[in-house]
């Protein structure tokens, strides 16, 4: 870097440093009593005129008689008990359960519109209250402490875990979602330690607020005037705009800056020409450091409006010394490389380096922002990520038996992997459904995938099943459940018809149940040994063909032995459940809690569903892989 350069950096931070060592802070810190400040963004209500707001307008604290800050959710009332200024979050217990030994929740944790989420640290756990009826999961315990007198009992599960179907639940008074820390549920041991994890409290983090992000960008100090409904921006000067203190500057000139920007014009001019030389023809520095590109900037903003993320951020040297320079590829997709890597400690990792993007850094976003929000057994872990100028990477949990196809399908004249028992397929059918469950319901921002398919679908060492990849992936924050699409996206074969067609109303998370369904017929086809080079299209998997052989009864496992009854059982009950998610109308699909009842539950329960009308767009089974997009 040239000389210039450095002079006039060291001129600035001189600059700078004499104008505001002497600042204060605008908004000015208080309590209730008990040791938690209350800082910006959170403000204390009693006190504050209604003009006079400094901070977001939702984080407003009232004082309890205990001493403690008093934060109002969307259903409920919270004792706060910790804010932690540096990481962006705030620990609360619910009022109602302080000091109780045997505490009942009331209502389940709602967040609402307001500039929070849950933290990594949290666990979800749902309350049954009151039940006549018990789960037919092995090792559940009802809570002794809330059995009532007519002998009704309560039990309390982890969200995501198997509770055993979901035709108990119906005979319980209640059902309420609450969050616990995980540290606070001593060796998995949830019977008996909700009670003290709930007077713990549970930890929620804060986003930097939407109307905000413009005034916090130019340093400037957020406040909301009650009396006309408006947000401000206070700069630290103390004078009030309307949004940024950067659009502010030219009213504030002082005779000290006007001397400063003539005597460094000719050092400005000096340091941009040096960078100028150094960006374009310096090829890697250029790479590094060049101007951003749209894309670069939509990226560094969603980082920047996501406050302190919970998974890690990694330099692009580090990348390269997990992966030792690259060495090992493990595959290839539509959105990238993955290499294999190992982490400093020793854990093993798969790191997807994302081809130059093509949609203003939309797939990066889109998998930072849904998977970042996810904790399943059923969905792939992402530990990090790296953004450095045009290198986007994303850091997994290394998943070792590989995708799901390899598993399923046989090339003719290609030793293929050992295809998989009935009862496992099963197995992992019921593991697939349980994350989708948990995508469309379990998580605080429904997340709906629009890749489906089984090279989607990683298994592990034990062939428990992950879903992966979500590049194509959406976002229905609140209770949102149909969204619009400015575009097609998915694999041929397996897209929703309302997804590539209007005319079938609007994509939701039926679109990826229609998906699901497809890739459960694509397990009992490909068990099949179905040529995967031939001419014959997806049809052939279902659901024309496979309808016929269900109405006349004709055996569904391999062709060339003999089934047993009980695996002839599996295989009929995953042909009629994906028979009913690929409906053509979305309302005629279940929902994915519908799905994994139906697997889990009895076939003589399940009726025939009707002949599906109408498939996804017609794909030769080599063509499975090609995108929409």
């Amino acid at each position: 870097m040239s000389k210039p350069f450095y002079l006039l950096c060291a001129l600035f931070s001189t600059i700078f440093t004499t104008c505001y060592a002497d600042s204060s802070p605008i908004c000015a810190s208080s309590g209730c009593g008990n040791g938690v400040p209350i800082k910006y963004p959170f403000w204390k209500r009693s006190g504050t005129a209604v003009g006079e707001v400094c901070g977001y307008p939702d984080f407003g604290l009232e004082c309890s008689k205990k001493g403690y800050p008093i934060l109002q959710l969307e259903t409920d009332t919270y004792y706060v008990t910790d804010i932690n200024y540096v990481n962006h979050s705030i620990t609360l217990v619910d009022i109602d359960v302080m000091n109780d030994t045997c505490p009942r929740a009331k209502n389940t944790v709602s967040i609402g519109n307001i500039p929070l989420s849950f933290s990594n640290l949290d666990m979800n756990i749902t309350f049954y209250f009151n039940c006549s009826s018990q789960p037919s999961v092995v090792g559940a315990v009802p809570i002794k402490c809330l059995i009532n007198g007519q002998g009704k009992k309560s039990y309390v599960f982890e969200v995501g875990t198997d509770i055993g179907g979901r035709t108990w639940t119906n005979s319980c008074d209640a059902e309420v979602m609450v969050a616990v820390k995980h540290d606070q549920i001593e060796s998995g041991d949830l019977i008996n330690g909700f009670g003290a994890a709930m007077n713990k409290g549970f930890v929620l983090d804060w986003n930097r607020a939407v109307d905000c992000a413009e005034c916090e960008l130019s340093d400037g100090y957020c406040a909301y005037n009650g009396t006309t409904r408006q947000t401000m921006c206070i700069c630290k000067d103390s004078i009030i705009v309307a949004e940024s203190c950067k659009k502010a500057a030219g009213k504030r000139w002082t005779r000290l800056k006007k001397v400063i920007i003539g005597a460094t014009t000719v050092a400005v001019i000096a340091g941009l020409l040096s960078i100028c030389y150094l960006t374009y023809k310096l090829p890697r520095w250029r790479e590094k450091y060049s101007f951003l590109t749209k894309g670069n900037q939509d990226i560094e903003t969603f980082l920047k409006n996501h406050g302190v993320l919970t998974i890690k951020r990694y330099k692009f040297s580090d990348v390269k010394k997990m992966t030792n320079s690259f060495k090992v590829k493990l595959g290839q997709g539509g959105f990238g490389v993955v290499y294999k890597g190992k982490l400093s400690d020793g854990s093993n990792v798969a790191v997807k380096m994302l081809n130059p993007s093509k949609g203003n850094g939309r797939e990066f976003i889109n998998e930072v922002a849904s998977i970042s929000r996810t904790s399943h057994v059923n969905v792939v872990t992402l530990f990090g990520f790296c953004f450095e100028g045009r290198k986007k990477v994303l850091i997994y949990e290394f998943i070792s038996n590989g995708s799901l196809d390899k598993y399923i399908y046989r090339k003719e004249g290609v030793e293929t992997t050992a295809l998989l028992s009935w009862d496992r397929l099963y197995q992992i059918a019921k593991g697939i459904a349980r994350g989708l469950e948990y995508l469309h319901r379990g998580c605080n921002t429904q997340i709906l995938h629009f890749d489906i398919k089984p090279h989607n679908i990683l298994l592990d060492e034990n062939f428990c099943p992950k879903i992966s990849d979500f590049g194509l992936a959406k976002l229905c924050p609140g209770k949102e459940s149909l969204i619009s699409m400015s575009d097609a996206r998915g694999t041929i074969g397996y897209i929703a018809p309302e997804v590539w067609n209007r005319h079938f109303g609007k994509a939701s998370h039926k679109s990826d149940v229609y998906s699901y369904g497809m890739m459960l017929l694509d397990i009992v086809g490909g068990k099949k040994n179905i040529n995967v080079e031939g001419s014959q299209t997806s049809e052939i998997y279902f659901p024309d063909w496979i309808y016929k052989r269900l109405e006349q009864g004709t055996q569904l496992g391999p062709e060339d032995g003999v089934v047993a009854i009980e695996e002839n059982e599996l295989v009929k009950k995953m042909t009629i459940v994906g028979l009913w998610c690929i409906q053509t109308i979305p309302n005629d699909r279940p929902t994915m809690s519908k799905v994994v009842e139906m697997l889990e539950g009895s076939i003589d329960s399940i009726k025939m569903p009707p002949r599906p009308a109408l498939s996804s767009p017609v794909r030769s089974i080599a063509e499975s892989s090609t995108l929409l997009n």
